[in-house]
């Protein structure tokens, strides 16, 4: 035997009759949250010298991770011809 119900209810109601909470506000908190972390991105990335500051700061590693960055990209660029045997 097969049984096909179908309901029409909107996500908040479904949310409601199954018991499941509202997420509304936590989203909009989060959604206003990501919205001001890529306006202050946009100022960084306007200017040249926040920009290769953050890079440098990027992982605590400084400008030795950079170079270690750069080196990898290089060598993955040439098929792994730079790399010590």
């Amino acid at each position: 035997m097969k049984i096909t119900v179908n309901l029409d209810v909107t996500p908040q109601e479904a949310r409601a009759f199954f018991g499941m909470p509202d997420v509304e506000p936590m989203n909009a908190m989060i959604m206003k949250e990501m919205e001001k972390r890529a306006k202050d991105s946009m100022d960084t990335l306007a200017d040249p010298e926040r920009m290769v500051a953050a890079w440098i700061n990027m992982g605590g590693k400084g400008v030795e991770g950079i170079q270690a960055l750069m080196g990898a990209a290089m060598s993955a660029g040439m098929g792994g011809a730079g790399k010590k045997k």
